[in-house]
């Protein structure tokens, strides 16, 4: 019976896939070539339950909702707002209430609409399946098309050109199959599939030393394709694949959640960390840490400031107002709003002016803090579309003859092939032999190319030198693909003109073994160096009537070599020099060969370094993983699972990754980094799992939106420097004087007015322009360097604070006039805007290595002008904390006018905090 043998990760289905020969797997899987019968199908469709996608339960839309209640920072503003109301601040609670329930829908809405994503998938799903069962076990099989639910392991299916692959299944014979993995593995080129402990039937001669050189073949295809991984194997075939050519007859091995295209989706809505939702972004982990920091010292505060009042003041509950007054101040309440301000413009322009869709606001940030790019090569680096590089004789030399003859047999092959089957190297060898001045093809000829899906009508010499006589298309089996033609002043002979790859059409041929050798090893390097090869060779035969058989690819004389390179992407080089200028390092991870990705990478002026293969990963533990991973710019043969892994190196390595993909086999890498991107013409649920959704698989709009992120996070990383230092100085002023005075330093009504001009001075910062130098390198908070920071200048803003002691001692004269409440909170009031507003000017506009945002290092500063938006701001605010104390507002507030005195008195404190805060600043910018 098959037993536990269908899970595609445990060692009982590698066994069943790669080990054994057929006669053994289907005796394990208790099955055969006959098929199920009825009842026995039956008994596995309640073992292994029903043959679909993976299911699970879905939660209500109100239970979201209140998981995102239980987010750090979301948690920090709910209890911002309650204490809020606990002083009866309604307007700043009804507002911060208000952005905590917008925070928690948006949340619960997208959870929601990832859970539907799961309806993308059943378009890659077969709906039917072709099965060979018997009634029972005396009575011969029939063939019936039955629901893909009812497939169980063991079932005998049918595969046909068009069909889509109802499971993971293992073939049991095939002719000319061959499988687009697409939707798996990324790569667009179909896949030759053939059940290796067959004998070869290709041949009709029947001799030994053939099959034994097929056999031959046989294994040493076997082993590479074991060298690619799972989806290398030729004798598997996977759900989620589709029949391009040929047919064949497998066996089920795994349905349900244990094929490899379950495995590989998993749950949509399920995140790295947790069973719903992607985990924490770079930036939003740094915010949550810096948030979890406040929301400790905002708990503390209180009961600090009640317990210091009581046993040194003997004020007890009356200045619990004043205690809950200092935690609110301390606590950046606009943080919602220029987040979501910056992002929300940032994502603006680019699905204006890029096509770029930000699924998820905050992947915005993450993506300013990416420093590596994980990408595949087909379709980002290179075109899904080969050129002809050379054409060679057995010498080396170019020989436009070669390309000539490899062209008339591409055209052959296509007018003649019932159907006509179009290929890439095919098209690449037409549009060069046009593009060499072949001329013009017949008009009947030139229609039959048309309805085949041609490219062009101007292929002259081609269709016009030679008449087209019999064709052998390309079969997956032999490798090669021959067109009889007769040239017209030739008469009495056909001219076999057979191309493919090296080894086939080198044995083909009449050459010494050593000749063979060299030639192949000459293939071998073109290979190595990145470029497709095929051979080409003629043979000349009587003319005659019967047909042609494979049996005729014999005694050839070897013409020359073919090579392909692919097309680059046309803005790829430059993206790759603007990303690589910026900070972030690519890294490709492809399925191909590598020498493919090592010349594309050549190519494109990307370095590729030390050149690794999934299989060579396979058995490193994690340390050494890390370091390879650390210094290796290319991993060729990737299969999913070797994607994730590497990219979960890499963020185990301190890196924020972001990957570009676009199959079913990416899934486990979207899920994996820390920002997952796909072109919108990506299989539907990879679009659902990414985070960003561009127009084109273009790498310059990646480099456009890595800016526009990081000019959102220096703008958050500006703003909450500004703000928890200013905040963080005042709080502590606070405290220390309303230990030192008789009366508390500030009205509970003063300190969130106090509050509220800050907070509507800080809104200019959403709108704030970077300088292009804070520009140039990933942008990241870093909790330990940032908390640091705002302690450090936090503590010297409470410095200039406390000087407003002797100013106010010496302003309003005479021992007593310290005493005065009304003067001294209307001096600290005037005081504290005005030193907010410097410290809004002067923290803004620092080196590009902003504090706590990591950047380059060794540029000028960028102190000048700071942008319209601050700078207005800035006056605004220092202009408030002037007039308010003189205006009935100020009456209102308790506030009273100031002698001319103190006036002069401030602008030296602010003289000499401007002075300090500068020096302070330097220093810390040439530390960093």
């Amino acid at each position: 019976m098959p037993g536990d043998s269908h899970d595609p990760s445990s060692p009982p289905y590698a066994r069943l896939a790669d080990g054994p020969t057929t006669l053994q797997v289907l005796r394990r899987l208790d099955s055969g070539p006959r098929g199920l019968t009825e009842a026995e199908a039956a008994a596995r469709l309640v073992r292994f339950g029903p043959h679909g996608m993976p299911s699970r339960d879905t939660e209500s839309w109100p239970r979201l909702f209140a998981r995102g209640l239980r987010e750090p920072f979301t948690a920090v503003l709910l209890c911002l707002g309650l204490v809020s109301a606990a002083v009866a601040a309604w307007g700043t609670a009804c507002v911060i209430l208000s952005l905590v329930t917008v925070s928690c829908v948006l949340r619960a809405s997208g959870e929601s609409r990832a859970d539907r994503s799961l309806a993308g998938l059943r378009r890659l799903v077969a709906e039917t399946a072709t099965v060979v069962r018997r009634a029972d076990d005396g009575l011969p099989p029939t063939v019936r098309d039955i629901p893909v639910g009812e497939l169980v392991p063991g079932d005998v299916v049918r595969l046909g050109p068009g069909d889509l692959v109802p499971a993971d299944v293992r073939l049991l014979r095939a002719n000319g199959l061959t499988v687009r993995q697409a939707a798996l593995t990324g790569e667009s080129a179909a896949v030759a599939k053939h059940p290796a402990d067959t004998p070869d039937t290709a041949y009709e001669d029947g001799r030994a030393d053939d099959e034994r050189q097929d056999h031959e073949r046989d294994r040493r295809r076997d082993h590479e394709a074991a060298r690619q991984g799972v989806f290398g194997q030729r004798r598997l075939c996977f759900q989620g694949s589709s029949v391009v050519t040929g047919s064949g007859t497998a066996v089920v091995l795994a349905t349900g959640a244990r094929t490899r295209f379950a495995a590989a989706h998993g749950d949509p809505a399920g995140g790295r960390n947790g069973p719903r939702g992607r985990a924490a972004g770079a930036v939003d982990r740094s915010v949550a840490s810096i948030s979890s920091v406040l929301v400790r010292f905002m708990l503390l505060t209180p009961p600090l400031v009640l317990t210091a009042n009581a046993a040194l003041r003997g004020r007890g509950l009356e200045t619990l107002p004043f205690a809950v007054a200092v935690a609110v101040g301390l606590t950046p309440e606009m943080l919602p709003v220029i987040v979501s301000t910056s992002l929300a413009r940032s994502a603006s322009l680019l699905a204006r002016t890029r096509g770029v869709i930000v699924k998820r606001l905050s992947a915005l940030h993450d993506l300013g803090a990416v420093d590596v790019l994980c990408l595949d090569k087909t379709g980002t680096l290179t075109q899904d579309r080969p050129v002809v590089e050379r054409a060679v004789d057995a010498l080396g030399a170019d020989d436009p003859e070669v390309l000539r003859l490899a062209a008339v047999n591409a055209w052959w092959t296509l007018q003649l092939a019932e159907p006509p089957t179009p290929d890439a190297l095919d098209g690449a060898l037409l549009e060069a032999a046009d593009a060499d001045g072949a001329g013009r093809e017949p008009a009947a000829a030139g229609a039959r190319h048309e309805a085949a899906g041609g490219r062009g009508r101007a292929h002259a010499e081609v269709a016009g030198a030679y008449d087209g006589v019999a064709a052998l298309p390309f079969d997956p089996r032999r490798r090669i693909a021959t067109a009889v033609v007769r040239h017209p002043r030739r008469l009495g002979v056909h001219t076999l003109v057979v191309k493919g790859a090296a080894e086939e059409v080198l044995r083909r041929c009449d050459l010494a073994q050593d000749e063979r050798d060299a030639l192949l090893g000459r293939a071998a390097d073109r290979a190595d160096e990145g470029l497709r090869v095929l051979a080409v060779a003629t043979a000349d035969r009587p003319a005659r009537r019967r047909g042609w058989t494979p049996a005729d690819e014999r005694g050839l004389i070897f013409r020359g070599f073919v090579t392909f390179r692919d097309t680059l992407a046309p803005t790829a080089a430059e993206a790759l020099r603007g990303l690589g200028g910026g900070g972030v390092s690519v890294k490709v991870l492809t399925g191909d060969h590598p020498g493919t990705a090592v010349r594309a990478c050549r190519d494109l002026g990307l370095e590729p370094g030390e050149v690794r293969t999934a299989y060579e990963l396979a058995g490193l533990p994690d340390a050494e993983l890390a370091a390879t991973v650390r210094r290796t710019t290319v991993f060729a043969r990737c299969a999913p699972e070797d994607k994730a892994r590497i990219i979960a190196a890499l963020r185990a390595d301190g890196h924020t990754v972001g990957f570009l993909g676009d199959g079913v086999n990416d899934l486990p890498a979207l899920r994996t980094a820390d920002v997952g991107i796909a072109p919108r013409d990506a299989v539907d649920v990879a679009r659902e799992s990414a985070d960003v959704v561009l127009a084109d698989k273009d790498l310059a709009a990646i480099d456009h939106a890595v800016t526009a992120g990081r000019h959102s996070t220096v703008t958050v990383a500006t703003y909450l420097r500004v703000t928890l230092s200013s905040n963080l100085g005042n709080v502590v002023a606070m405290l220390a004087a309303g230990l030192a005075l008789p009366f508390l330093p500030m009205l509970p009504a003063q300190v969130l007015a106090q509050n509220l001009c800050f907070d509507a001075a800080q809104l200019s910062f959403a709108h704030d322009r970077p300088h292009p130098d804070a520009l140039r390198r990933p942008a990241s908070l870093r909790p330990r360097r940032f908390l640091r920071f705002i302690t450090g200048f936090g503590l010297l803003n409470a410095v200039a604070d406390l000087a407003t002691f002797a100013v106010l001692a010496l302003a309003l004269r005479g021992p007593d006039a310290i005493d005065d409440a009304a003067a001294f909170h209307s001096g600290w009031f005037t005081e504290n805007l005005t030193t907010q507003a410097l410290a809004m000017l002067l923290l803004r506009t620092t080196r590009s290595r902003s504090p706590g945002a990591t950047g380059s290092r060794g540029t000028p500063p960028t102190a000048g002008r700071p942008p319209r938006p601050v700078g207005a701001a800035a006056g605004a605010l220092a202009l408030a904390g002037l007039l308010i104390p003189l205006t009935p507002l100020g009456a209102l507030l308790g506030m009273i006018p100031l002698p001319p005195v103190y006036y002069g008195l401030l602008a030296t404190v602010l003289a000499f905090y401007a002075a300090a805060l500068t020096v302070a600043r330097r220093r810390y910018e040439r530390r960093s």
